[in-house]
C-alpha cells in the first residue's frame, strides 16, 4: 500500500511540476503520468543508485545538493527515452528536480500518517 502511495505521490509531483515550470510537458492524461511516474521511480532506484554513489564526493562537498542535479540528469534521460515526457532544457529539469522532490516528499508524509503501520 505504501508503494502505491509513493507512486501517486510521485505522478502528482511530475504534474505539479508540469503546471509550475516551463519547458517541461508531458504529453498525455491521469494514465500518462502514473506511467511516467513509474518510469522515473524505476530509473531513479536503478540508475540513480549507481549514479549516486559514483558522485558520493560531490555530494559530500556539496551538502547534498548535488543530488538534485543528479535526479535532474534522470529526468533528462527520461525525457529522452520516452516520448511522453518533453524537457526543453536543462535548467527546467533543475527546477523540475526541486518541485517533484518537494511535493513527493509533502505528499508520502501524508501518506505516512494516513496509512496505518
Amino acid at each position: 500500500m505504501k508503494l502505491l502511495v509513493r507512486w501517486a505521490a510521485l505522478a502528482l509531483s511530475f504534474w505539479v511540476a508540469t503546471a509550475l515550470i516551463p519547458g517541461i510537458d508531458v504529453k498525455g492524461g491521469f494514465t500518462t503520468y502514473l506511467w511516467v511516474a513509474l518510469l522515473f521511480g524505476l530509473l531513479n532506484a536503478t540508475l540513480g543508485s549507481l549514479l549516486k554513489l559514483l558522485t558520493l564526493p560531490a555530494v559530500i562537498l556539496t551538502l547534498g545538493l548535488f543530488l538534485v542535479v543528479v535526479n535532474a540528469a534522470i529526468l533528462m534521460l527520461l525525457a529522452r527515452w520516452s516520448d511522453s515526457l518533453d524537457i526543453s532544457s536543462f535548467w527546467s529539469a533543475i527546477f523540475a528536480a526541486v518541485v517533484i522532490s518537494i511535493v513527493t516528499r509533502v505528499v508520502s508524509g501524508f501518506g505516512k500518517k494516513a496509512l496505518p503501520n
